[in-house]
């Protein structure tokens, strides 16, 4: 080769690699325009409170807007569906449940997604336990006392909205070896109206959405579907804690935070740092805690093993119980 052909040609390869420099120095960051994170519940539950309640966090530390969009349906299908299919940019996110992601892959025939294949996990944000409310005209007042009733007069229906209240009523029942047959609602408000008005007097329903009735003796509390004491409830015990054919029993709602599965690494790490600094702040978690829900936090590949443990426990006791969609 010629000095003149080899000037040539290193002068080439310099120009492409100062062209390539100043093209990622320039490449605009994640994220360059606002992130859409989907919720597959309305507006005003608690994954819509605890997806805001992210959301805003992100837009604070990454300088674009996250705008919560819901997309309801199918108890939760229809909008983890969608985000399933979106682009794996880091700009369609989802903060779906363990409704979704773990429980009705196994009651429907087709959900549209494949809870295992088909995301990127980023952080298990929150834990949600449940409450077993009694209404006031109901002569019981702590779980022993229920059970002995149900024993004593089989046939007391209690009330579920589908998801983790349905599997708190359908587990407890099953572990308690009572009769105590379930009537499903399409949501949390008809449910609750029903419980109010006396028209059944059971039910399982949220801390969030309960706490109003239980402050103003419109309901009582007798269990916690959890594993612990709830802070703002410490009388009220776990049903684990009953012990005997109860024990270990243990049914909590989560919300957590996804991305279409093929999300870039870098992007998904940003994220979940991003986050975890949240997580680690008192003032950040104790806001969660008033919104009725525990804190969570950790990396991508714990949230990607509890799934996957999750998945298989719900299959294994959904088969079990005979539970089906309702």
């Amino acid at each position: 080769m010629s000095h003149r052909v080899a000037l040539a040609f290193a002068v080439s390869i310099l120009g492409f690699s100062w062209a390539f420099a100043a093209s990622a120095q320039t490449a605009d960051p994640y994220p360059a325009r606002p992130v859409v994170v989907v919720v597959p519940f309305p507006a005003g539950g608690s994954a819509d409170l605890n997806a805001r309640t992210l959301a805003e966090r992100l837009s604070a530390a990454l300088g674009q807007p996250f705008v919560v969009e819901n997309k309801a349906g199918a108890g939760g299908n229809v909008g983890t569906a969608f985000v399933a299919r979106a682009p794996a940019d880091g700009y369609t996110l989802l903060m779906s449940n363990s409704g979704a992601l773990t429980v009705n892959p196994h009651l429907f025939a087709q959900v549209g997604y494949d809870p295992l294949k088909d995301f990127a996990p980023i952080m298990l944000a929150v834990k949600i336990s449940n409450l077993l409310l009694v209404h006031p005209d109901l002569p019981v007042r702590t779980l022993p006392e229920l059970m002995a009733y149900v024993k004593a007069k089989p046939g007391l229906f209690y009330g579920h909205s589908s998801g983790s209240k349905q599997l708190s009523g359908e587990v407890f029942r099953v572990k308690a070896g009572i009769d105590m047959p379930p009537v499903a609602y399409k949501g949390s408000a008809p449910m609750m109206a029903d419980l109010l008005a006396g028209h059944i007097k059971v039910g399982f329903d949220e801390v969030l959405t309960a706490m109003p009735y239980i402050q103003s003796g419109k309901l009582f509390p007798i269990a916690t579907t959890g594993s612990v004491r709830w802070p703002t409830l410490p009388n009220v015990p776990p049903i684990a804690e009953l012990g005997g054919a109860l024990a270990g029993y243990e049914v909590s709602g989560w919300f957590g935070l996804l991305a279409p599965a093929g999300t870039p690494p870098a992007i998904v790490d940003r994220l979940s740092a991003a986050l975890r600094k949240s997580f680690a702040d008192k003032e950040f978690r104790q806001r969660i805690y008033d919104k009725g829900s525990e804190p969570i936090g950790g990396s991508p590949e714990e949230f990607k093993a509890f799934i996957g443990a999750e998945y298989h426990r719900w299959g294994e006791l959904i088969r079990a119980a005979g539970i089906k969609a309702e």
